[in-house]
């Protein structure tokens, strides 16, 4: 066995962890948890990707880069565009100014649970 081996916990995201500026990391992983939103729906939907490209108003090889991470091409607007395309919501909060934050963060969670609110929400069409 080697007894050199040692461990670092992370950051929670990859990729920080690898190197990026914290302002690329943050889009990276937003646009990451966006992403798998977009595969879970395709799957569950039991789409092509070739029909999913249509519904999103994309073509299939554009789809199928970004689904195999090929993020550079994409915006998360765009992303969240295909999500609610395809049938999902997509919520954006904006938390209140704080005086003492210097900077603010961009967080994701595309799998919340429903929110009472969301009973509430009216649909954009």
């Amino acid at each position: 066995m080697n007894d050199d081996l040692s461990i670092t916990r992370g950051s929670g995201n990859v990729f920080l962890d690898i190197g990026f500026s914290e302002e690329e990391a943050a889009e990276l992983l937003v646009k990451s948890k966006l992403i798998i939103a977009i595969d879970e729906t395709i799957e569950k939907r039991q789409l092509s990707q070739k029909k999913a490209a249509e519904i999103c108003h994309t073509d299939q090889p554009t789809l199928s880069k970004v689904l195999r991470g090929r993020m550079e091409s994409v915006t998360i607007d765009r992303l969240a565009s295909w999500l609610t395309l395809l049938g999902r919501s997509v919520e954006i909060h904006v938390s209140p100014y704080k005086a003492r934050t210097k900077r603010g963060r961009l967080i994701a969670f595309p799998n919340v649970k429903k929110r009472a609110a969301s009973k509430t929400s009216k649909r954009i069409a």
